[in-house]
């Protein structure tokens, strides 16, 4: 019976990724989420066997039915990972609500990383709802849905992430970080208190410096192989968008509760 409810998670995920998708496309281009779904090279609408979560994708090799262009390799990504997190919600919740809670989370957080890639910029509208979750979080426990007074510390954790990003932005104009990575972290911290927090914070600069260096390494292989797949030549001075290693760091400690103040002082 587990293993039936684990795959309807991965489904309904999936299908949630699907919706997601949607979101990241229209957001701020002023179309609503009501129309029917179209190619975005031919404009043809979709129907129902090209809209099935990943398999349409797989099925159709990555191009439409319609003209041949190649879809976005974001829609199967989106899709899959939305699924393999609701599946972690599921192997990790302890009542209703936190479930609830936990796949809204995750929703949201799956929005601002596909549009940080895709656009570089972070949507405010989506870090707020972030933000406002986990500030609520602190004050409802998630368990029992019944009121919890927050400590200090716990209030402090979300600005003492928050500010040394704030800093950066401030004194590197921008150039070093985006003020939208501060605003995560806000969220971050008060989501998981002081000492979860600070691991994700440090664990975001190790997995952001880790991808970086191979992303900038694997695009001068590519070159020196002349291999045509349309990938320009990073350096170590091109910018990577920051907020999907926040927020995969986030992931990690949430999920697994990955603490390093408990493995530094057990």
């Amino acid at each position: 019976m587990e293993i039936v409810l684990g795959f309807f998670f991965f489904i309904f995920g999936t299908l949630i990724g699907s919706f997601l998708n949607v979101v990241i496309l229209r957001y701020n281009t002023g179309k609503n989420l009501s129309g029917r779904s179209r190619c975005q090279s031919c404009g043809k609408i979709l129907s129902s066997t090209e809209l099935f979560p990943v398999f349409s994708f797989l099925f159709q090799k990555g191009v439409c039915k319609g003209c041949g262009s190649k879809i976005s390799i974001q829609y199967p990504i989106v899709e899959f990972s939305t699924g393999i997190l609701f599946l972690l919600v599921f192997l990790t919740y302890t009542s209703v609500p936190q479930a609830i809670f936990s796949l809204i989370i995750v929703s949201i957080l799956i929005i601002i990383t596909a549009y940080d890639i895709k656009h570089e910029i972070i949507p405010n509208s989506f870090v707020y709802i972030f933000i406002g979750m986990s500030l609520f979080s602190m004050f409802f426990n998630m368990e029992t849905f019944y009121y919890s007074t927050p400590s200090a510390l716990d209030l402090f954790a979300g600005p003492a992430l928050a500010i040394p990003i704030w800093l950066l932005w401030l004194f590197s104009n921008g150039k070093w970080i985006g003020l939208g990575d501060a605003k995560i972290f806000l969220g971050v911290g008060w989501f998981l208190g002081i000492f979860a927090g600070v691991t994700a914070f440090f664990l975001s600069f190790w997995i952001g410096a880790i991808v970086g260096i191979l992303l900038v390494f694997i695009s001068k292989f590519l070159r020196i192989k002349k291999l045509n797949l349309g990938v320009k030549e990073l350096t170590i001075k091109d910018g990577i968008p920051f907020a999907p290693f926040i927020i995969a760091s986030f992931l990690l400690v949430y999920f697994f509760e990955f603490n390093l103040i408990s493995i530094i002082a057990p």
